[in-house]
C-alpha cells in the first residue's frame, strides 16, 4: 500500500495534547471512561482476564476459518484480504490493529473495507464509532476511502455492515476529544449507570464506590 496522505485534513482533532490513543479506547471509553482513566493514568493496574485471552482465542480462530471463505457474507465477490493490519498516524496521534482489511473495486474505484470481530452477540454504539476510526486511520495511511465497514459477531457467526459516514467519524473525533482532556485533567470519570458492568470488571477492586 502507498503512504499517500489525502489532500484535505478532516480529521484533525485540534487542542495541545498530542498523546497518542489505541482505536480500541474508544471502545472501552464507550464501556466505562474509567478502563480508561486506569490504562493511561495508572498504566502498572491493568490485570488480564480470562474473559479477554477467550477474546483473543476466537480471533484467532475466526481468522483461520475466514480464510477458507468466500466474502459473499460482506457483499463481495472478490477482494483483497489483508490480516491484523496495524496502522499508525501521527498526524492523527492514533494507532491500532484492524483485525481484516478487504481492498474491493466498486465501480472502478477502489474502497478498503475494515472488519473488526467482536466475541459478542449484539453491536454496541461505541463499536461502530471504533471502526469509524479505523476507516479514519485507513484513508490516513493507506489512502484508499473508507464509506463501509462490518462489524463480525463471533458468537454469532454473523456480519453486521456499519456505514462509515461523516457523523460516524464526528462521534468518534469528539469520543478521542473527551478521553484527551480526561488524561490530560487526571480527572476520574464517573461510572457508566449499569452497574451490572461492574460485576466482572477486571478494575472493580479499584472503584470503592460501586459497590
Amino acid at each position: 500500500m502507498n503512504d499517500r496522505k489525502l489532500v484535505d485534513d478532516p480529521y484533525d482533532l485540534g487542542g495541545p495534547e498530542t498523546w497518542c490513543l489505541q482505536v480500541t479506547d474508544i471502545k472501552q471509553y464507550g464501556y466505562c471512561p474509567r478502563i480508561v482513566y486506569y490504562r493511561y493514568c495508572l498504566p502498572r493496574l491493568r490485570p488480564v482476564t480470562h474473559k479477554m485471552h477467550a477474546g483473543i482465542a476466537a480471533h484467532r480462530m475466526e481468522e483461520k476459518r475466514d480464510r477458507r471463505r468466500s466474502l459473499l457474507r460482506y457483499g463481495l465477490e472478490k477482494g483483497e484480504r489483508h490480516y491484523e493490519v496495524s496502522l499508525y498516524s501521527p498526524r492523527l496521534a492514533l494507532r491500532g490493529v484492524v483485525d481484516l482489511v478487504i481492498v474491493a473495486s466498486c465501480g472502478g474505484d477502489r474502497e478498503a473495507i475494515p472488519v473488526d470481530y467482536k466475541f459478542a452477540r449484539r453491536v454496541h454504539r461505541s463499536w461502530k464509532q471504533q471502526l469509524a476510526a479505523y476507516g479514519m486511520l485507513l484513508e490516513d495511511v493507506w489512502g484508499i476511502p473508507v464509506r463501509r465497514g462490518y462489524i463480525y459477531l463471533l458468537m454469532m457467526r454473523r456480519a453486521e455492515m456499519v456505514r462509515i459516514s461523516a457523523r460516524e467519524k464526528g462521534a468518534a473525533r469528539a469520543m478521542l476529544r473527551q478521553i484527551r482532556e480526561m488524561i490530560a485533567a487526571e480527572r476520574t470519570p464517573e461510572p457508566p449507570r449499569t452497574r451490572g458492568r461492574c460485576v466482572d470488571c477486571e478494575f472493580r477492586r479499584f472503584c470503592n464506590d460501586v459497590f
